[in-house]
């Protein structure tokens, strides 16, 4: 017997490729079927945004999407990358001259230098593309769509350069990778830090979020626990690695 209970959020587009689901009145989550990350649509009265665009390689099946939602690229006046891991950012090259493109001044950092270690290119094996970010973004930065007024946090762990996006008003939260639903974890790249990312997950905890809008993976209507989940998990893997460290040293 299955006793999950039904899905809150509408499928507007199913295909091999990719899957659009709407989220909220007008939020999007384009979810790709294969490695590449989710992207956000969030239309607001006066602009709207992208929040990650996937790999380049389905660049094509990310304007089906907007397509469907009678979205033309001209509409899309800015591009957040929640990092630098080309799986959320690989497509951006593609917007440049139409939209602004913003990031983490840390993130930008590694991207405008094209830091293929930090961006991880042979993993995705991303055509080697400069990608141009015109806005580098800080904790407690302001985003103004009009009905949406999401705020930057700096939420560093997964890498060093994550952010979060906040709508306090209506309970959204674009975690990215430092947050997916069942509590699953990003993991800790490179520049990345448990501890750092304990801290986040700790911030994110005092939110008063609806819904969770993650880099991979569905999207999920109980936040609260998942963050919770998270935190514990973290904290396991935190006893681990120091335990790992005793057994070196014995």
């Amino acid at each position: 017997m299955n006793d999950r209970r039904p899905s809150p959020f509408k499928t507007l587009l199913d295909s091999e490729v990719c899957t659009l689901i709407e989220a909220a009145e007008d939020v999007y989550q384009i979810r790709f079927k294969n490695r590449a990350a989710n992207a956000y649509l969030v239309r607001g009265s006066s602009r709207t945004m992208m929040i990650d665009v996937g790999l380049s390689s389905n660049y094509p099946y990310l304007l089906t999407c907007l397509e469907h939602l009678q979205c033309p690229l001209e509409e899309i006046s800015m591009v957040v990358l929640s990092h630098e891991h080309l799986d959320h950012i690989g497509a951006a090259y593609h917007f440049h001259g139409r939209s602004f493109i913003a990031a983490h001044r840390l993130a930008a950092n590694k991207i405008m230098l094209r830091d293929d270690f930090s961006m991880l290119r042979k993993m995705f094996n991303e055509p080697n593309v400069p990608i141009n970010v015109d806005l580098w973004l800080e904790e407690g930065n302001l985003i103004d769509l009009g009905n949406f007024r999401l705020t930057v946090m700096y939420t560093p762990g997964h890498t060093s350069a994550c952010i979060t996006l906040f709508e306090p008003d209506k309970g959204l939260l674009f975690a990215s990778d430092t947050l997916m639903p069942g509590g699953v974890m990003g993991g800790v790249f490179g520049s990345g830090s448990i501890a750092d990312y304990i801290q986040s997950l700790e911030r994110l905890k005092g939110l008063n979020s609806n819904i969770l809008l993650s880099g991979h993976g569905r999207l999920s209507d109980t936040p609260q626990d998942d963050v919770r989940i998270a935190i514990q998990r973290s904290h396991g893997l935190l006893s681990d690695t120091a335990q790992l460290f005793d057994a070196l040293d014995a």
